[in-house]
């Protein structure tokens, strides 16, 4: 109401205007020339409407004006197609007349006469025409059409906007067909003049009756006929009511066990309907549930076998839903009683007469309690305790406890122990026992042969055993010889003992024995027993000789010793005669060099061979018979190795090493292997499998690798010493291995064709290896005289040494390729010849150990550029400028301890290499080094400050600066210091270049004429059994060949015997580095003797006396970059 209140005033104003307007007097000067005056009005948007103009002088123009604006005599009036005069022009009719109104149309208008003879210039009162614009479309927020869901209680703002109106139109808003109240109302300007916009707000909180009903928002105008609407259905979500059991009877919660058990939960309402679940001791028992949207209904029914355990169990069924402010419940304890589910008699109901039996009867939980009582067949018994305990389950156990005396005439009567109580009136619990009263037989005898009287072996023989009376009933048990008698007999076995079972006649019991003698029936005693009591009788049996089973039949005797062929027999008269006899000849009685018969009968033999292995038949005789029995002497001797394969040849694959022998006895264990070697590792056969089948052993190699190459011993042992001892050789044939430790190995040499270069190639392989040579893969031309081959095979190992001479940088940098093929395939690696440079950066570079005053760091020295290199390290404290240096020594070690550092202080530490030419630099990532000492733990206390300076400054941050401005100001100093002492080194270098021309001239001549031994080739082949030596620097090692007289002051690489010993040209160290140190690969053959020479790095610093690296064409003046020789400014050709 307020809203529509607020609408009409300006409507009203409006209407006053027009009114006053309308009723102003005309003045009296304006002559009344109008019949008929315009009068304000009000149309609706597109209505046509007619405004009235009367004129009295007919004839005259007459016009109508808009806000001021002449329209024109037309009738039709140009410009305005909707406009035109309406009326009959003679009889003064100017009405205008205007077809769908809208907007545009609201203004004010007057009817104007033109002078004319008839008359003056008429004009009429102006009047309004007003236009209503009704609001076409209503915007609802939420979206009108839609269906907006909201929760019960809270409060929601709805908004509803008009479109463009004249005048603005009153908003109702209205939920569940009542107004609400809580409505504000903003007016707007809108999209043109004179138009308004209503954009209404209402805060609406829904409740659970709203639910499914509409929203309506209705605007009303006068331009309207009837209000229009906009409207959204409202979806309330409020939660369930409260859960309802619906209990099958009177007495809530009381059950009993075994009862099948039904509960509805019912919960009634709820916005979407409730999601019920029971819960059994807060435990979920069921989720289950259904609705019902017609009743607006959900049901949940839990079904469930009551069980003893489920007393006192809470069964609670909970409502909810997604907007419940929390969960509903509704709970039963349950009450259930339940039966024992067994009664129990503790004790043994079986007792020695006139003894007392004492039971125990104990009921199982049950609720109520049960009460017990006693039965001995129909008579009632007392107890003589009762006890009444809590069970399981919120149950009560009963005991009752009963002494009885056993007399023998209750014998076999049923003592019962019974349950009952007025909860359990037609149920019956019971437990019952037979009484036992055990008491003893009166009498027990045998009857049967006499005793002593003699019998023939297989005399049938019948023995019965009686009885009378006893409880249990006597078992009648039968022994012989306090061994109890079974029939159990194997199947080809006759029956000798029949057993028969225990037969009653009234209260006598019988059980018969039935056997057919035979010689362990002699002397023996059978005894029937029956509880306490017993009765024996002896049998006395003659049979012929029979064998013992302790008869040895199998004698084991070593040769050139003694044996013992015994004898055990049994006989009834004792055996008159023994008898030997071998191979079908008898043994003489009386005895030979190397046998006799003892008085037992037993075989005694001495210095027996192998010969007498096999089988001796003895025959025994008394007056029932005579008995024969076959002993084998069994003769061992020492095993004799018969048949071994030396040597034993093998391709890369699985290998037998086959050993025979001739040995008794024969055993699974008594092959052994053994591998010769000098270290532990090459005796090893952890891999190897060892396999032994009668008088053949075998040593079988899977994938026989080259270091199982090598000697190996068959020892035999069978016990008897001694033991054979059989050597074979095990030879691996293999493909080249070429040793290439990197993709691309560098030798250096000067190029100023007046030095020499030796490249190794190294690879194993049997048979023996072929190498060939290419330089940028083209084959290598030996004939020329500037190229020598040398050739060594040790074993497996062959090596191949080019010398190249008079090196050229422009013929000899190039690419070299050695090749080493065998039967059994090929293998190569590449050499480059290049020129003497600055050293590589030494790579990994890594701490050994750390202190807080040192570190010992370790590294890999890198190619030496062809001259001799040394390390230093360069290191720098962080936070402290300035560099420092140490140079390591001794200059090939690659091992060193920097000392005197700070602890607890950051350092950054750089390796360098250099020789002649220059250091390696440090842009390799391998040659730097963070690290940081430790904290030192002794010499420090707590609050250390450093010492201060006079002006209360630190003092060694004060140091730090001024030795800083002392460096700055020594640079360039130091710097022109090391560049003389780099050109000075430069000088020693070359210094010899001219001095070793000629020598080295006439040793390559030397060289030339001593290898080959003929002029048309340049190749030689040296096969020796000494050690061929691994990869090693030139300056550290050379390679053993005989010695020239050139050559004998060259052998600085060994300490051993045999140091006159050269190697033609020199070796790249970096192949050495790279490759395992000598004994890696281990020893081919175990039995070839390996050179004693300790092949080792000399400590000290070594300089070669040949100067190869020395010579250089011209002296040094200036020594500036561009001064230098070609072969020394190393540029790679």
């Amino acid at each position: 109401m307020a809203l529509g209140t607020m609408l009409k005033a300006p409507l009203l104003l409006l209407g006053l205007l027009t009114e006053g307007l309308a009723q102003l007097a005309i003045p009296a000067s304006v002559p009344r020339g109008f019949w008929a005056l315009p009068e304000n009005l009000t149309v609706v948007e597109g209505a046509s409407v007619e405004l009235r103009c009367g004129v009295s002088t007919p004839g005259s123009a007459v016009q109508w004006a808009k806000d001021g604006l002449l329209l024109g005599p037309d009738p039709r009036i140009p410009g305005f197609p909707r406009y035109r005069l309406e009326g009959d022009p003679a009889r003064g009719e100017f009405h205008l007349h205007i077809e769908a109104c809208d907007l545009s149309d609201d203004a004010e208008y007057e009817c104007q006469v033109g002078r004319s003879e008839m008359g003056p210039e008429l004009v009429s009162p102006r009047v309004i025409l007003s236009v209503l614009v009704p609001p076409k479309l209503l915007y609802l927020t939420p979206e009108a059409g839609t269906v907006v869901t909201w929760v019960a209680g809270q409060e929601y703002v709805v908004s509803c906007l008009s479109g463009d109106a004249k005048p603005a139109p009153d908003i109702t808003i209205l939920l569940s067909g009542q107004t609400i109240s809580d409505i504000s109302a903003n007016m707007n300007e809108g999209s043109q003049q004179k138009l308004f916009t209503v954009e209404a707000t209402a805060r609406v909180t829904p409740q659970s009756s709203d639910n499914g009903q509409l929203l309506v928002c209705e605007a009303s105008s006068p331009a309207l006929e009837a209000p229009i609407k906009a409207s959204f259905t409202v979806n309330v979500l409020f939660p369930p009511g409260p859960p309802v059991i619906e209990w099958p009877g009177l007495d809530e919660g009381h059950v009993r066990a075994g009862q099948s058990l039904e509960l509805p939960c019912v919960a009634q309402g709820g916005n979407p309907l409730a999601t019920l679940q029971w819960l059994k001791n807060s435990q979920p028992a069921s989720t289950a549930w259904g609705t019902e949207h017609t009743q607006a209904v959900a049901r949940s029914v839990l079904v469930m076998t009551v069980r003893p355990e489920d007393h006192g169990a809470r069964l609670s069924c909970e409502a909810h839903n997604s907007v419940s402010a929390g969960t509903q419940e509704r709970s039963i304890m349950l009450q259930v009683t339940f039966s024992p589910s067994a009664i129990t008699i503790l004790g043994s109901a079986s007792q020695v007469e006139n003894k007392n039996v004492t039971l125990s009867c104990v009921s199982k939980s049950s609720r109520p309690r049960v009460l017990l009582r006693w039965w001995l067949g129909w008579r009632q018994l007392l107890p003589t305790e009762e006890t009444i305990m809590d069970g399981l389950h919120g149950g009560y156990i009963s005991m009752s406890n009963l002494t009885l005396l056993a007399r023998r005439e209750d014998n076999g009567l049923t003592l019962t122990c019974e349950a009952f109580s007025e909860a359990f009136t037609k149920e019956t619990f019971k437990k019952s026992l037979t009484l036992n009263v055990k008491y003893p037989a009166q009498k027990l005898w045998i009857e049967g042969a006499p005793e002593g009287q003699k019998l023939r072996a297989g005399t049938r023989v019948r023995l019965v055993c009686l009885a009378i009376g006893g409880n249990p009933e006597p078992s009648l048990t039968w022994y012989k010889d306090s061994r109890t008698v079974t029939e159990s007999r194997l199947p080809q076995e006759p029956r000798r003992m029949q057993l028969g079972n225990v037969e009653k006649s009234g209260s006598t019991f019988s059980r018969e024995l039935v056997l057919v003698t035979g010689p362990s029936d002699n002397q023996a005693k059978f005894t029937c027993k029956a509880g306490q009591l017993s009765a024996s009788t002896q049998l006395a049996v003659q049979y012929r000789p029979e064998f013992l089973g302790e008869q040895v039949l199998v004698v084991t005797a070593v040769e050139q010793g003694e044996a013992l062929l015994p004898v055990s027999v049994s006989a009834n008269p004792a055996p008159e005669a023994f008898n030997w006899t071998f191979r079908g000849y008898r043994l003489s009685p009386a005895g030979g060099p190397r046998h006799r018969i003892l008085s037992s009968g037993a075989l005694h033999l001495w210095n027996v061979t192998r010969a007498d292995d096999g089988l001796y038949q003895l025959h025994c005789q008394n007056s029932e018979g005579t008995a024969e029995a076959l002993l084998r002497l069994d003769v061992h001797y020492a095993p004799t190795i018969r048949a071994l394969q030396d040597p034993t040849e093998v391709n890369v694959g699985s290998v037998d090493i086959v050993c025979t022998v001739d040995a008794n006895p024969i055993l699974p264990g008594m092959f052994s292997w053994e591998r010769l070697g000098e270290d532990e590792e090459d005796q090893s056969l952890d891999d190897m499998e060892k396999i032994s089948k009668g008088p053949t052993g075998r040593l079988r190699i899977h994938q026989a690798k080259l270091a199982q190459a090598g000697a190996y011993q068959c020892i035999v042992d069978n016990g008897v010493a001694p033991p054979a001892r059989g050597l074979v050789r095990l030879v691996v044939r293999f493909a080249p291995q070429v040793e290439h430790p990197t993709p691309l190995t560098k030798v250096a040499a000067a190029g100023d064709s007046t030095s020499s270069a030796t490249l190794h190639c190294r690879a194993r392989g049997v048979p023996n290896i072929v190498f060939t040579w290419t330089k940028n893969g083209v084959p290598l031309d030996l004939q020329d005289p500037r190229y020598t081959e040398h050739t060594y095979h040790q074993g497996g190992v062959h090596s191949s040494l080019l010398t190249i001479a008079n090196v050229s940088a422009a013929q000899d940098y190039a690419l070299f390729t050695c090749t080493a093929t065998n039967p059994l395939g090929s293998d190569q690696t590449n050499i480059q010849l290049v020129s003497i440079s600055r050293p590589d950066p030494p790579s990994g570079l890594k701490v050994v150990s750390l202190t807080p005053h040192s570190v010992e760091l370790e590294w890999k020295p890198g190619f030496d550029g062809g001259l001799p290199q040394r390390f230093y390290i360069r290191y720098e404290a962080l936070g402290t400028p300035g560099f420092h240096y140490m140079d390591v020594l001794p200059p090939q070690a690659t091992t060193f301890t920097l000392t005197g550092l700070q602890p607890s202080t950051r350092y950054k530490v750089w390796l360098l290499a250099s020789n002649a030419l220059g250091d390696s630099g440090l842009a390799d990532k391998g040659t730097q080094l963070p690290i940081t000492t430790p904290v030192c733990c002794l010499g420090f206390t707590e609050g250390y400050l450093p010492p201060l300076g006079p002006s209360g400054l630190p003092l060694l941050p004060v140091l730090l600066g001024l030795g800083g401005l002392l460096l700055l100001s020594n640079a360039s100093c130091v710097g022109g210091v090391l560049w003389q002492r780099r050109l000075r080194r430069l000088a020693e270098c070359v210094s010899g270049k001219t001095e070793a021309e000629s020598e080295d001239r006439v040793r390559n001549e030397y060289e030339e004429s001593q290898w080959t031994g003929e002029q048309d080739t340049r190749s030689s082949t040296v096969s020796t059994t000494e050690a061929e030596p691994y990869y090693r620097s030139l300056r550290d090692f050379s390679p053993q060949l005989p010695p020239t007289q050139e050559e004998v002051s060259y052998s600085r690489g060994f300490t051993g015997e045999d140091e006159d010993m050269a190697f033609p040209g020199h070796l790249y160290d970096e192949v050495e580095r790279t490759y395992p140190r000598s004994g890696a690969w281990g020893p081919l053959y175990d039995e070839v003797q390996m050179s004693p020479w300790d092949l080792r790095w000399p400590e000290d610093a070594y300089q070669d006396p040949r100067g190869i690296y020395d010579r250089v064409a011209g002296d040094l003046d200036t020594l500036e970059p561009d001064s230098l020789p070609f072969e020394l400014r190393g540029h790679l050709v």
